[in-house]
């Protein structure tokens, strides 16, 4: 393990240390307290509240290494010691602890022991977190997975009912997907599905969630979206596939999509399958309607 010290400090004098029986037992109980979840927010919180018997601590921060996503625990102070915590295995993240009084020699040795209980639990945790991503993946798209579809549209139909937010759903379909496989072969019709998927990704805002829900359907979660701007994503989306191209021994497949829009219905408890059964029906028009275009349920057949 490595771990590069930041920020020290020399003492200004702090509470009275624990004495050496009463700091090994705090130790032990926070090792052992580090093996009750996988979950590393968790972990973190474990690690912060055991810590806070050994060393008076302000509050922490640990940086994923990602980059991105940030976990604080209890408050912002002046002064703080920075660590990177990694294994053979790679990069761990990087924990900032501060507080409003200077760290001393003694509490920065007692710091990086602690750490060496952290590492491991917040490998394994990181690695279970990992693992699950995986599992709510599509192999093909890396998109969402029906797995993943499900707990989040859950998730989100709940959110929108509690705080009384607009939420709409993408069916998407691939037209005629069956010739191009049929035509071209199932390699190429993967190409296909991966190449729409891109595009998803690319058109849709970071707050919409994308999913593969199977064969050469794709759904698309719009939050606080309601239907004539779910209409508008939509639309975008269908024109951006449409430019899509590959050639294949000289000739060129340009895909098209057909999609289906549903809103939940404001003032009422909704049900997923109600969400999903109104885009199916609304996608269903948008295939009668001659495909490659955007139809809800209020728009009228005219094929």
């Amino acid at each position: 393990m490595t771990m590069l010290t930041g920020t020290q400090a020399r003492p200004l004098g702090y509470s009275a240390p624990l004495t050496p029986e009463q700091e090994i037992e705090a130790r032990a109980k926070l090792i052992q307290a580090l093996q009750m979840s996988l979950d590393p927010n968790d972990v973190l919180a474990i690690f912060f509240k055991h810590l806070q018997a050994i060393i008076p601590m302000g509050g922490i921060q640990f940086r994923f290494p990602n980059n991105k996503d940030i976990t604080k625990l209890g408050r912002d102070a002046l002064h703080h010691c920075d660590y990177r915590l990694t294994t053979d295995e790679g990069y761990l993240g990087e924990i900032i602890f501060n507080r409003s009084k200077r760290f001393i020699e003694s509490e920065l040795t007692t710091l990086e022991i602690l750490l060496g209980a952290l590492v491991y639990p917040m490998r394994n945790a990181l690695r279970h977190q990992a693992a699950m991503q995986l599992a709510l993946l599509d192999p093909l798209t890396r998109l969402g997975n029906r797995a993943a579809l499900d707990n989040a549209l859950r998730r989100e139909l709940q959110l929108a009912e509690r705080h009384h937010h607009e939420l709409s759903l993408l069916m998407i379909d691939v037209d005629h997907f069956k010739k191009i496989n049929d035509q071209y072969g199932h390699t190429l019709g993967d190409q296909v599905l991966q190449e729409i998927a891109r595009t998803i990704e690319s058109v849709c805002r970071e707050t919409d969630i994308s999913f593969r829900y199977g064969g050469e359907e794709f759904v698309v979660l719009l939050r606080k979206t309601n239907e004539m701007g779910a209409r508008t994503i939509g639309e975008r989306l269908r024109r951006e596939i449409s430019t899509i191209s590959i050639e294949k021994n000289g000739q060129s497949i340009e895909p098209t999509v057909s999609v289906g829009i549903s809103t939940r219905a404001s003032g009422q408890k909704e049900h997923i399958s109600d969400l999903f059964e109104r885009a199916d029906e609304a996608l269903y028009r948008a295939k009668q309607a001659g495909r490659n275009c955007v139809r809800d349920l209020s728009d009228v057949v005219t094929a």
